[in-house]
């Protein structure tokens, strides 16, 4: 079977699942008819990990098992993604994150069949060394985590907005106005669960990236003989940890939350996906080159 057909049969199953959750979580809610609650059901646990452990299949043969590393942009979102995608399903374990499916679901339909489309290009012999395996994995971790953060993230700001709304329109307690986040938002943690995990999320992912800067260090100077390649990629890595690690600063000494995280969090998620993949975007796809 072509490649191509197995990633869209993955982009298929996740956007069938997002779409189910979608359905049953939010757009039930919307339109006032019962929904499921209570976490995910034993059958959709299962359902997600089908086309998860088919997407992670066809990267590990494509990236991993060939003697010859190609990799790129679309590799990068694929893998990222798949990650997300794990990551939300474990954590969903500990914590009720009734609403998070169908966006994270939806971005993993977008991104599974990318790498059909642009292959990307093969890198250096280095590739197929155990350290650079390892940064990369680190690397796709603290993207990964960065994307669950700013899903966290962007829905506080509607829900918090929201809450606002409610409070303000009726002169409501914070209670009666809690209550009033009916539709589509009623499928969500609490705020505050959400901010809590937030915050955890942005710490864990903060050392993966301080770790993955650290041995990129380290394995530049091994291969090219500098400690330290400057360039954009360089330059938007080391802004995007800069700008996280004073919005875990700004956390801890003057308790940040609301929009001031959420300006933050955008900001150095940008700046980290300039870093590498849209740096490699326009090698691939306006340049044409590796």
């Amino acid at each position: 079977m072509p490649d191509i057909v197995i990633h869209a049969l993955a982009a298929v199953a996740y956007a069938a699942l997002a779409w189910h959750f979608w359905n049953t979580r939010w757009h039930a809610r919307g339109a006032g008819t019962p929904a499921a609650a209570g976490g995910l059901r034993a059958w959709e646990r299962a359902a997600i990990l089908a086309p998860l452990a088919l997407h992670g299949a066809l990267l590990y043969a494509e990236l991993f098992a060939p003697s010859e590393l190609r990799f790129g942009f679309a590799y990068a979102l694929s893998t990222m993604l798949w990650l997300t995608v794990l990551l939300y399903w474990v954590e969903s374990l500990f914590y009720d994150l009734e609403g998070m499916q169908p966006p994270v679901l939806a971005l993993a339909a977008l991104a599974a069949p990318l790498p059909a489309l642009f292959p990307g290009y093969a890198s250096g012999g280095y590739a197929a060394s155990v350290e650079f395996k390892l940064h990369l994995v680190m690397a796709m971790l603290a993207y990964s985590l960065f994307t669950i953060a700013i899903l966290h993230a962007l829905l506080m700001a509607i829900v918090e907005r929201r809450l606002h709304r409610a409070r303000g329109a009726g002169g409501l307690p914070q209670d009666d106005g809690a209550a009033m986040l009916h539709g589509a938002l009623g499928a969500l943690p609490p705020l505050l669960t959400l901010e809590r995990l937030l915050f955890r999320i942005i710490a864990t992912a903060f050392v993966l990236l301080t770790f993955t800067l650290a041995s990129g260090i380290a394995f530049s100077e091994s291969l090219f003989g500098r400690p330290l390649r400057f360039d954009h990629k360089t330059l938007f890595a080391l802004l995007s940890w800069a700008t996280f690690a004073v919005l875990l600063a700004g956390r801890h000494f003057y308790g940040w939350r609301g929009r001031t995280a959420l300006r933050w969090t955008l900001s150095g998620f940008v700046m980290l996906l300039l870093a590498y993949v849209g740096s490699r975007f326009v090698l691939e796809v306006v340049l044409g080159r590796g």
